[in-house]
């Protein structure tokens, strides 16, 4: 083990990436406990443990964590795999294992997880990639695990997953001519899905969507008629978004017009933490969280540009695929431009098995950069 601890100059770590990940990370507890002060406690102990895992993870070459990568795979498919035999189950969904006091969701690590996976399996075949045949076996092999999760029901952790090891392929080196083909399929599929739940197509072709997802995405196309229900959420975190104004109500503040304050807002410790932010540090707080998570996204894709080997490269574009996309669809949601899904904002949102797996991707980030080829 010692041979891959690394020494470096400390000159060449990405300190500035440190401080983004770190910043918005505390600015997410001020926003949470402002809603929830129990979750301070937690919020902090899993900030501390995630720097941890990041610094160790930074100076571990990430040659050596890659080749475990079908343990790592076969480790996933083994905790998604209890989920669904012992899960704990929380508001109609299976998606936690309790282990002793210790609560986590196996999901969130599969993101971290498929991602150390592809990237030393496409590497090592890498050139196959063009190639049909293996194109189908990557998708058989993404597609187990895909298949767990969804049968939760977690079709937005599903989709996240999918578009990250999609993005993977494609800086692989995916044949232009197969991701025509995946478009010409899947663009259709989209508008077929959503006039499904507008026309109850099911009764022709059968059950297509869930009762509760065709729901949600009857209250995204018509929030007016879903006011009690499952348009509650975005509606109300509409409103916190818009009191908020310029420069916000303030941090935990007593306004009696507080939409938070009022009860109104659900879940504005996880998936609705942004509206939160908006309405107390206002559209100037709301575009610090939209920048630097941008900001971050871009670091990373500029990592992979100057990365000694393909897996690095993969890895940068894969872990940077998952902060930004999944930053996008939460803000997407909290502002109404998506149907309601289940994704926490990174670095932001409570949640430590989410917290935990992002740090552990920034450290492998970290470990890239400092063996890139020219640094950034």
């Amino acid at each position: 083990m010692r041979e891959y601890l690394k020494k470096y100059k400390i000159s060449e770590y990405d300190f500035s990436l440190v401080a983004m990940i770190i910043g918005t990370n505390i600015f997410g507890i001020m926003a949470v406990t402002s809603a929830f002060e129990i979750l301070r406690t937690q919020m902090i102990g899993g900030m501390i443990i995630g720097v941890v895992i990041m610094i160790f993870l930074s100076v571990v070459d990430y040659t050596f964590i890659l080749k475990f990568y079908w343990c790592f795979y076969i480790a996933n498919l083994v905790l998604l795999t209890l989920v669904s035999v012992m899960g704990k189950t929380l508001n109609g969904a299976r998606r936690w294992l309790e282990i002793s006091k210790f609560t986590f969701q196996p999901s969130e690590g599969a993101k971290i997880l498929l991602i150390l996976f592809f990237a030393q399996f496409i590497m090592k075949y890498k050139d196959k990639v063009k190639d049909i045949r293996f194109v189908f076996a990557c998708l058989a092999l993404v597609g187990i695990p895909i298949l767990f999760i969804f049968k939760q029901p977690d079709l937005s952790t599903c989709i996240m997953i999918f578009v990250t090891f999609a993005c993977m392929l494609f800086v692989a080196g995916l044949d232009w001519k197969l991701v025509t083909i995946a478009l010409s399929v899947s663009v259709p599929t989209v508008i077929f899905v959503l006039m499904d739940a507008l026309n109850d197509w099911g009764i022709i072709f059968g059950k297509i969507l869930e009762d509760y997802q065709k729901n949600r995405i009857l209250a995204w196309l018509h929030p007016e008629d879903f006011t009690s229900d499952d348009a509650y959420q975005t509606l109300h975190s509409l409103m916190a978004i818009g009191s908020g104004g310029i420069g916000g109500k303030g941090y935990n503040t007593e306004d009696l017009s507080s939409v938070l304050n009022a009860g109104f807002i659900s879940e504005p410790q996880s998936d609705f933490v942004f509206a939160v932010i908006g309405e107390e540090f206002g559209f100037i707080g709301g575009c610090f969280v939209i920048g630097i998570l941008l900001v971050i996204t871009i670091k990373c894709f500029m990592i992979s540009l100057r990365a000694k080997d393909k897996a690095g490269q993969l890895l940068a574009v894969g872990i940077g695929s998952w902060i930004g996309f999944q930053g996008f669809v939460n803000l997407a949601v909290v502002t109404g431009l998506f149907p309601n899904t289940g994704l926490p904002l990174p670095f932001i949102s409570a949640g430590t098995s989410s917290l935990l797996s992002m740090y552990t991707g920034v450290g492998i980030i970290l470990n890239v950069r400092l063996q890139s080829n020219k640094y950034i």
